[in-house]
């Protein structure tokens, strides 16, 4: 029986040490989603991932790409007239109209709380021209953003292919537009609110929406999000939310089909109590100082005595000089804050050379400091020099023989 317990005991600390170094493995068994993101909303880094740079289609989550295109290349108050096109399009849809005309800040609202595809397409053509330019401006504005796997087909996020591929993106992806997003004062107020009533410009037709984010009302802190739903793309869902002053953006791309619909809720609160029982914020640590750098065939010091020639050789030997270098960060990374777990740590990496041959102007580039965390480097800055440093040749000789004995 002693035995029976002492191996019991010895197999729950094997367990407990396992789940302590591997807690990805305990946590990817408890998520629904084929894919999920936890992601610092400050500084982009992934803190947990299930598969999370494999694409997949995303359903509505796309709106939040159409509509922070919207925001940054129109006016609320821009006429957007529907076409057939935008008008034929499925449920969910406003209803609208072909030649009906809308405000486009109306038309916000519909796409984000009540998620309308029609709305969506007509957002579309008003912006690009067409369905299809919209989305190459889709897929710039991806790609600028840091965005490695992503294609946009249609603006609404309904399954679609092109010559590009499947409409799809990543759950790292998702993250990353969602965290550009909620940059935005207007994208954030719309996402937040919960109901809106509005007409179309000729005041006839009258429309009210109701958000569909039941996160806004189940956490504190929710600043954002948007949920989506295809067949091919099962539920999905992204939010940006602010607990304890840490910022966590989540994305699930997969989670569950019809009769799981509620499975996004559960994952997003066990993302979120995963990030704040876990990280905490911290700043760069403090610029490691850095050693004086050997400069050859320098022109010596003021008053330093000369240099002597060598025998074999009309110049002179070669003259080594002590350069001071210093680094510095831009104020804006002075004053970011990365989530990191209390066994990170951020350390400074130093790329100096031993020695560097003259001349040398002042504030030349010497070498780089990197800061890197777990092996991989998130941020860097130039080592420069304090000083100018000539290069002594034949000809310099002359000179100060002439100058010191002829003035």
């Amino acid at each position: 029986m002693k035995n029976r317990r002492m191996a019991a005991v010895v197999l729950m600390t094997a367990v407990l040490i396992i789940l302590q170094i591997f807690p990805v493995w305990a946590k990817e068994e408890q998520l629904y989603a084929l894919s999920a993101v936890l992601m610092d909303g400050e500084t982009g880094r992934v803190l947990y991932g299930k598969e999370a740079y494999k694409g997949r289609p995303n359903a509505s989550t796309t709106k939040v790409m159409t509509c922070i295109l919207a925001l940054e290349m129109a006016s609320g108050d821009d006429y957007v007239q529907v076409s057939r096109n935008a008008a034929s399009q499925p449920q969910t849809h406003l209803g609208m109209r072909e030649g009906q005309q809308f405000y486009l800040e109306d038309l916000l609202y519909s796409l984000m709380l009540k998620s309308h595809n029609d709305t969506a397409v007509a957002i579309a053509e008003h912006i690009g021209g067409s369905v299809e330019k919209f989305a190459l401006l889709m897929n710039e504005k991806a790609k600028s953003l840091g965005c490695t796997d992503t294609h946009f087909v249609t603006p609404n996020g309904l399954d679609a292919e092109d010559e590009g591929g499947v409409h799809h993106t990543t759950a790292r992806d998702l993250a990353l537009i969602m965290a550009y997003a909620i940059k935005n004062a207007t994208f954030v107020h719309i996402t937040q609110t919960r109901d809106y009533t509005f007409s179309d410009i000729s005041g006839k037709e009258h429309y009210s929406v109701h958000n569909t984010n039941a996160f806004l009302d189940m956490e504190t802190g929710v600043i954002s999000g948007k949920t989506g739903f295809t067949g091919n793309a099962g539920y999905c869902y992204v939010c940006a939310v602010r607990q304890d002053e840490k910022l966590f953006i989540m994305a699930l791309l997969g989670c569950g089909w019809p009769g799981n619909k509620n499975y996004k809720w559960s994952d997003t609160k066990k993302l979120l109590s995963y990030g704040r029982e876990n990280y905490s914020y911290v700043l760069l640590p403090d610029l490691p100082d850095l050693p004086e750098i050997t400069v050859t065939d320098a022109v010596p010091e003021e008053n330093s005595p000369y240099p002597e020639k060598d025998k074999d050789s009309a110049y002179p030997e070669q003259l080594q000089r002590r350069l001071k270098v210093h680094a510095s960060l831009p104020e804006k990374e002075q004053t970011k804050r990365y989530l990191l777990k209390k066994t990170e740590t951020i350390i400074w990496e130093t790329e100096l050379p031993d020695k560097i041959a003259a001349p040398v102007r002042e504030n030349q580039k010497i070498g780089t400091l990197h800061a890197m965390l777990n092996g991989k480097e998130i941020v860097s800055c130039s080592v420069t020099s304090n000083e100018k440093i000539g290069r002594i040749t034949y000809k310099w000789y002359v000179n100060k023989i002439f100058q010191d004995y002829f003035h």
